[in-house]
């Protein structure tokens, strides 16, 4: 039996177990959150010192050089512009599409209409104080204050600092720039773009040692996860509203991008599909896009045929803004609870909730508590359009009625977002292929 088919065995023995475990071992629908937080903080800790710390040890270092391999492989800076906006008009089209799919499904479900939201209350307002500050501080400015977040994060005044706290977006950046800069001056580059090669290798090297860590990892946070919410908590109005979420999911997973990828990319979905699956277990594992980079990355050019200019490029930037499962999850969230209010949404401002719940996801992707900003975001953008027709508001704390089933859908939301970004790395490999002596060297 193959190493890779092994490890992808343990994987999901270990996700399995992480569930029953956390399930049936610790779980308690009776007990407080805070004695929910000490059973499973242990878990948590341990999982993440023996896995995601490596990997987002990896993060930072590998965005930046795999960036520079990328433009530097791509060379022309008039190709690049073009694969460049053939990958944000993807990104942008894939998230208006999860959009529009999570709004009908919702639409056609309604699991919010009939629903009692005073029931909710005194939990869902406990639930919302403890994200308040991230929301409050987040939403403040709406999209246009989370694009200037945006803006900030690609244009580091201090590159050091940016990859000090983690800025993806901002090595991604500097990575371009400096990927440019080497290919304009062209001989004499040639030794540091050799050294930035070696570089990858290495780094992609490093990974195939951590993820071998993976099963073990994957167990102890998933039980964490798990035992935090419980299963029990899917019954019910949320548990039909967690069922349209995850129902919008699949279908853009295994409808709307395979079909892209079939059309675009001339490419049998479900076969590229097995192919990667690796990093798509880990995103619903760990429920960090950014923490599954580097084994997307490594993944796609390996097994996946990806070519290296496209998938160094596209997999770091899709990482940072390109959210379809969030997306998606968002628009049927904001509609769930203005159905639970029996507050009627126009054609225009279900428009609104399509507009906002793609922009802020790219927007909102760097701050903390993203998914709940970006939510907080969309629904004041709708409430001021129901405040303009005289129409009463939706209040803020209704989040909290869905945040108890939010770490289940996190990583089902991840998994998708992973996947988008797969997607979009082997369609602009169709772009970008790389050369034969990039075969030779064995980078792609």
């Amino acid at each position: 039996m193959r190493k890779d088919t092994i490890l992808t065995i343990l994987i999901l023995l270990s996700l399995v177990l992480g569930v029953l475990w956390g399930q049936f071992a610790l779980f308690d629908i009776a007990a407080s959150d805070e004695a929910i937080q000490q059973a499973v903080r242990p878990y948590q800790e341990f999982g993440d010192l023996i896995f995601i710390r490596p990997l987002r040890m990896m993060i930072i270092p590998l965005v930046f050089v795999s960036v520079v391999v990328g433009v530097t492989a791509i060379g022309d800076p008039e190709k690049l512009g073009l694969i460049g906006g053939a990958t944000l008009v993807y990104y942008f089209t894939t998230m208006a599409a999860a959009v529009l799919l999570g709004q009908i499904l919702v639409n056609i479900i309604q699991p919010g209409v009939g629903v009692a939201p005073e029931e909710f209350r005194a939990s869902a307002e406990l639930a919302y104080a403890t994200k308040q500050a991230n929301v409050e501080a987040g939403q403040a400015g709406g999209v246009t204050g989370a694009f200037q977040n945006l803006l900030r994060d690609m244009i580091p005044t201090n590159p050091i600092e940016a990859a000090a706290r983690g800025s993806t977006l901002s090595m991604v950046t500097v990575g371009i720039f400096f990927g440019i800069a080497l290919v304009m001056i062209r001989d004499a580059a040639r030794p540091v773009i050799a050294v930035f090669e070696g570089l990858f290798q290495a780094f992609i090297k490093l990974v195939t040692w951590i993820i071998w860590l993976a099963p073990i990892g994957i167990f102890f946070i998933v039980a964490a996860k798990v035992g935090q919410t419980g299963f029990q908590k899917l019954a019910g109005p949320v548990g039909l509203y967690g069922l349209t979420v995850v129902i919008g999911l699949l279908l853009h997973a295994m409808v709307t991008l395979p079909l892209l990828l079939w059309i675009f990319g001339r490419t049998n979905p479900y076969a590229y599909l097995l192919r990667v699956r690796k990093p798509l277990l880990m995103a619903f594992s760990t429920a960090s896009s950014s923490a599954t980079l580097p084994i997307t990355i490594e993944e796609c050019q390996m097994r996946g045929g990806c070519s290296k200019r496209a998938s160094n490029f596209v997999l770091p930037l899709g990482a940072t803004i390109n959210m379809d499962g969030t997306a998606l999850y968002q628009a049927v969230a904001v509609t769930f609870l203005f159905q639970m209010f029996g507050i009627d949404l126009s054609l225009t401002q279900q428009m609104f909730i399509l507009i906002t719940a793609v922009l802020a996801a790219v927007g909102a992707a760097g701050i903390p508590s993203a998914g709940l900003v970006t939510m907080a975001i969309v629904i004041a953008a709708v409430n001021k359009s129901l405040a303009a027709q005289g129409h009463a508001e939706l209040p803020m704390w209704t989040i909290g009625v869905i945040l108890g089933v939010d770490r289940i859908l996190d990583m089902c939301r991840t998994a998708v977002n992973v996947w988008g970004d797969a997607v979009g790395a082997r369609l602009v490999t169709r772009l970008a292929p790389d050369t034969e002596t990039d075969r030779a060297d064995g980078v792609a």
